[in-house]
């Protein structure tokens, strides 16, 4: 039997290691609350979450049923089934006009899979990896648990929260970066970069050996003009992507990169010993959501009417300075006029009009203390019932 002094000494012993500090993602903590008020009865207005409240489509469902029917859901390559490498390589041609081979393509676990093995197969600890802020936070968050240092780089309403190549080059002078990582559309802005702003990003970065990923698991949910893919830029750009938002896939888990071709061999071996393969189940209904676009296309109309709303009505309750979202499902608000805590003013927010949204200082730990960010991947009705919901607490 373990006496009380050897228990004592476990305990000491069983730390939490330092790579594990991170902050966490107050998104899921935001949810969690919610979920506490709903278990006690009430309505809660789900906008916190970048989670589409439409499901998969039909196509992938009935994949889904008929793999289940057949019995066997087994291992896979660990870089993902070959039709759907094959099938993804396909919608390169199909949505942006340029060739991209199905050797280099790489399926993982969601976009986060993707990080984790864009960051392990790019960088070394210690080296620095430049992010904008407002931005994802688990960009620097998986960056800081792998032992890399992310630069955040401050963006703002005046160039549309677009990091150029000026700005890029003037941190990486003062001390030198290895990679930069941004997103378009970008979360929680929701703004996109033209293919001009891309191209001259890219250009600097690569003039100076600073390697480029790029984000672009918003795509598809473009209003104001077309996405551009960095894949048909450069074919040294590292592309992340994901059936979560676009296909409204979030629980299936399934994501996939475009990736330089000498990293290929290495980003395979490290799939084979962190996660064998990506569930066989959620690729093979992956692979067919692409033949439910038809569909999908029905709920991004849906986004842009609640997009409508929110720039509409948040105004009339006093939220009126933020950018008119050219993509993803997302307004970033500027809220300093009631508070320059964004996370007690959620808190309240949700706790008082029951409208749960997610505190800026997510985003950026230092000037999102002003900020909310909305989310509008709900219903229309939800939206009308959120902007009055705001508006009563408000005023």
């Amino acid at each position: 039997m373990v006496d009380a002094t050897s228990r004592e000494r476990a305990a000491g012993v069983l730390t939490a290691s330092s790579r594990s500090q991170v902050p966490p993602f107050m998104v899921m903590d935001v949810m969690a609350a919610a979920a506490r008020i709903e278990a006690g009865g009430g309505h809660v207005i789900h906008m916190e979450v970048g989670q589409p409240s439409a499901p998969a489509p039909r196509t992938a469902l009935n994949a889904a049923r008929a793999a289940l029917e057949h019995g066997r859901i087994d291992y896979t390559s660990a870089l993902g089934i070959p039709s759907l490498r094959q099938r993804i390589a396909r919608h390169y041609h199909e949505s942006y006009g340029c060739t991209v081979s199905p050797e280099r393509i790489v399926v993982t676990t969601g976009s986060s899979g993707g990080f984790i093995l864009a960051f392990l197969s790019m960088f070394e600890p210690g080296d620095r990896i430049a992010v904008t802020v407002p931005g994802y936070p688990p960009y620097r968050h998986i960056l800081t648990a792998l032992g890399c240092e992310p630069v955040l780089i401050e963006t703002s309403s005046e160039n549309r929260h677009a990091l150029s190549g000026e700005a890029l080059l003037s941190v990486h002078r003062k001390t030198p970066l290895k990679g930069v990582l941004v997103g378009s559309p970008a979360n929680p802005t929701g703004t996109m970069m033209s293919r001009e702003a891309l191209t001259h990003l890219m250009t600097a970065a690569e003039s100076e050996g600073i390697r480029f990923i790029s984000d672009e698991i918003y795509h598809g949910l473009d209003y104001a003009f077309p996405a551009v893919t960095a894949a048909e830029l450069s074919p040294r750009a590292l592309v992340i992507n994901s059936f979560s938002k676009y296909f409204c896939m979030t629980g299936w888990r399934v994501g996939w990169m475009v990736v330089p071709e000498q990293l290929v061999r290495p980003i395979e071996r490290l799939q084979q010993n962190l996660s064998i393969s990506v569930p066989m189940l959620s690729q093979i209904a992956a692979e067919a959501a692409f033949a439910g676009r038809e569909e999908m296309e029905i709920v991004k109309r849906g986004y842009e009417e609640n997009r409508q709303i929110l720039i509409a009505g948040l105004p009339q309750a006093g939220l009126c300075e933020f950018l008119p979202a050219d993509g993803a499902f997302y307004l970033y608000a500027d809220v300093s006029k009631f508070t320059t805590d964004s996370h007690d003013f959620a808190r309240k927010m949700l706790e008082e009009a029951h409208v749960a949204v997610t505190p800026g200082v997510d985003f950026d730990p230092v000037r999102g203390r002003s900020f909310l960010r909305f989310s509008y991947a709900r219903s229309a009705a939800e939206m009308h019932d959120a902007v009055a919901r705001i508006r009563r607490w408000l005023t």
